[in-house]
């Protein structure tokens, strides 16, 4: 397949050869995932651990680490198909999950649960709530003098994600010492909570199994709206889904795993370099590709500075600003 380029013309490798790789990917990060951690195995042995009760680590994988990796490629593709979706809907290569103050919103929430001397599903419920109300807010908000556009929505958000900022600035100032460094992890991104992965990974196929009908108008919605109205998409319909579509795939997240940075802003932004901008095809790979990378991460977090654990969201963040950087540098220089 050949696609036109400035220089010329550019080959890309058939669509059911990168899947086929991104699956392997997946399960090469699912094996490493087993195998890495405080307590090391082979793969080999790590894979008859995982079927072998009789075998000591059989409990370390299947009650810990397994868990723990589905939920995080849950949520890396809950964050990468979401951000591939905000990327269209503010026409912005640049947009993120959480620019539209959805993470600031479940933060708040979490911490305000947190403060109350609550956990558990007290506050995965405080977390979805926050994260859903913000997305009410934004979207209520700037809607309100009539018909929003990209450039509103993008400034509402904004401005209200400024004014989490301070709440949660304030909420650290007001928790005591022995409440500070969960709440800390918590915003930073924290995997450790992540043994109910069954939502997440049934909310990312769900979310899958209703956008791919769509990707045809989400192709011509990318062009601009004008476009898009012209060749009969019913544009203010199509954007309502996918804000509210993004929305609950983000405050799943968040949910989950707590604030995760530059998954969602990388992983569609890679892909659209190597499979190009087709949602048929940019959706399922950003979720394979954003599962395995947050799968990778976590590992690392794990397993870096064993038996201390790093917050996933400062190794994201860490390893996704040079590469984003990079990204825009070769753009640039193209």
């Amino acid at each position: 397949m050949t696609h036109e380029r400035a220089g010329g013309l550019v080959r890309r490798p058939p669509f059911a050869v990168v899947i086929a790789l991104l699956i392997l990917l997946a399960l090469l990060s699912l094996g490493l995932g087993l195998a890495i951690g405080s307590v090391d195995m082979s793969l080999q042995a790590s894979w008859r651990a995982l079927w072998d009760a009789s075998v000591p680590q059989h409990a370390i994988l299947t009650e810990l680490r397994l868990p723990r990796l589905l939920a995080a490629f849950a949520v890396g593709g809950l964050l990468a198909v979401a951000g591939a979706l905000f990327q269209v809907l503010l026409r912005n290569p640049l947009a993120d999950p959480y620019i539209l103050g959805i993470s600031g919103g479940a933060a708040v929430a979490a911490l305000l649960v947190m403060l109350l001397g609550l956990s558990g599903l007290w506050l995965h419920l405080g977390a979805l709530t926050g994260a859903l109300g913000s997305v009410l807010l934004v979207f209520g908000l700037a809607h309100a003098g009539g018909r929003w556009t990209p450039d509103r929505l993008l400034l509402t958000g904004v401005v209200l994600a400024a004014l989490w900022g301070a709440l949660i600035s304030l909420l650290l100032a007001l928790a005591g010492d022995h409440q500070l460094r969960g709440m800390l992890f918590w915003l930073m991104g924290d995997l450790a909570q992540g043994s109910a992965w069954h939502w997440p990974l049934l909310i990312l196929v769900a979310g899958l199994l209703l956008l791919f009908p769509f990707a045809r108008e989400l192709n011509l919605l990318a062009r601009g709206a004008l476009t898009a109205g012209a060749l009969g998409v019913s544009v203010v319909h199509l954007r309502w889904l996918i804000y509210f579509i993004a929305s609950i795939l983000t405050a799943v997240a968040v949910t989950t795993a707590g604030s995760i940075g530059f998954v969602g802003l990388i992983v569609p932004h890679i892909l659209r370099l190597g499979i190009g901008s087709d949602h048929r095809r940019l959706l399922p790979a950003s979720a394979l590709l954003g599962g395995s990378l947050l799968m990778l991460a976590d590992t690392l977090a794990r397993s870096l500075i064993a038996p201390q654990q790093l917050p996933v969201g400062v190794l994201t963040a860490l390893l996704g600003a040079p590469v984003f950087l990079y990204l825009l540098q070769r753009e640039s220089r193209r």
